[in-house]
């Protein structure tokens, strides 16, 4: 005899599997889109163009401890304490993961 509620509980199973690739995708497309604010100093994906340094495949850790110094004043600096005042830790958390997993800049042609 086959349970009314087989299919039912087939379908409750299967969304729930299905979450946790649901909630990945979610979380790497809000790394990336904070990761994307980053772009008008640090350049696109985390390869500056200029003076600024890039982020691109810097260890997560450095990075998150460059954005604490930042934000605490223990590294001076002209605009970046303001801008962090705007991020979570979360948010922040994300962002250097994501420049982490980031291919680093090659260097120039000579």
């Amino acid at each position: 005899m086959t349970s009314p509620l087989r299919p039912l509980l087939a379908a409750l199973s299967a969304v729930t599997l299905a979450l946790p690739a649901a909630a990945h995708a979610d979380e790497a497309l809000a790394a990336r889109s904070v990761a994307a604010t980053c772009a008008n100093c640090h350049g696109t994906d985390g390869h500056s163009r200029s003076t600024i340094k890039s982020l691109a495949g810097q260890p997560a850790e450095r990075i998150l401890q460059s954005l604490a110094d930042f934000r605490s004043g223990a590294q001076p600096s002209t605009i970046m304490a303001q801008i962090l005042r705007g991020y979570s830790d979360e948010q922040l958390r994300l962002a250097a993961q994501w420049f982490a997993a980031q291919p680093a800049q090659p260097a120039p042609a000579r």
